[in-house]
């Protein structure tokens, strides 16, 4: 009951936001939405963006935590889901909190994936938007299932592209990548921000009992009643092995063709399966 009447305040508030925002820097970029605003709690800004009209779509661009609304619109993901579903969709998208966009905040070193679906979810009621999608690559598979975990009866439908999942083969893999690709260059940017921080972050969320998804358990998914549509890929990030085996485990998962972007041919029709789930999915 307080969950329901906080967001009913939130989109009046939302609504009133809106009338006095200013054209938006995306669209000069192509865009048809009033993107390029930020939206604070607290400590955390985040930058985000708009596109499109319709049902709310949240979209999380790949790229490790260095996911940003840049990456979204100039590519960096295997197609840009934004061109593809604005059509039909109110496109919403941020850049992560600390990433090398815009959004800032502190390092939450003892709940890191927590802190980004607090910023997921704090988007979703500032726009005064309760029931939601959401399609994201890479870092996003464990976002997503984080989301679906807190928001159980937010979250209409998720898919999960080319997913981050555990590969004991590999246990450093996601844990190193991201020390140099996101955490050196942060402690650049953010002098107030030690190398033994971010260490501690990534520590926490990569090689703290790793496992599956990193965010849920097998049995969490086994439970879940949301729509899920995975896309699978095979590197080192990213395990063929948990992509297959989440979809197969959730009651109302799907799996696409694998594999579905080893030629440019292919992507489209893994797009038109991504359109036609969602359109299925999405309330009347």
């Amino acid at each position: 009951m307080v969950d329901s009447l906080r967001r009913k305040l939130l989109k009046t508030g939302a609504a009133a936001a809106a009338m006095a925002a200013t054209p938006s820097v995306f669209a000069q970029q192509g865009g048809n939405g009033g993107g390029g605003r930020f939206y604070q709690k607290g400590n955390v800004r985040i930058h985000y963006e708009e596109a499109g009209s319709g049902f709310p779509l949240l979209l999380i661009a790949g790229g490790g935590l260095n996911g940003s609304t840049t990456a979204a619109i100039r590519g960096g993901n295997p197609f840009n889901a934004i061109e593809a579903f604005k059509d039909g969709f109110r496109c919403i998208y941020a850049d992560l909190r600390n990433s090398n966009g815009q959004s800032t905040g502190p390092l939450e070193i003892d709940r890191p994936w927590d802190s980004y679906t607090d910023d997921h979810l704090g988007l979703m009621d500032h726009l005064g938007i309760d029931k939601f999608m959401v399609l994201g690559f890479c870092i996003a598979g464990p976002f997503i299932w984080n989301l679906m975990k807190r928001a159980p009866n937010r979250v209409v439908a998720a898919v999960p592209a080319q997913p981050v999942g555990f590969r004991p083969e590999l246990p450093n893999s996601l844990y190193e990548s991201q020390m140099t690709g996101w955490g050196a260059e942060l402690v650049k940017r953010r002098p107030e921000i030690t190398m033994e921080m971010a260490d501690q972050f990534l520590n926490r969320m990569f090689r703290s009992n790793p496992d599956f998804v990193f965010t849920v358990t097998r049995d969490f998914v086994k439970s879940c009643q949301t729509p899920v549509l995975v896309l699978p890929d095979d590197t080192a990030g990213h395990s063929l092995a948990v992509a297959i085996e989440s979809a197969m485990l959730a009651p109302k998962g799907q799996l696409s063709m694998y594999p579905w972007k080893d030629t440019p041919a292919k992507i489209p029709l893994a797009v038109r399966h991504v359109r036609s789930f969602l359109l299925s999915n999405r309330p009347a």
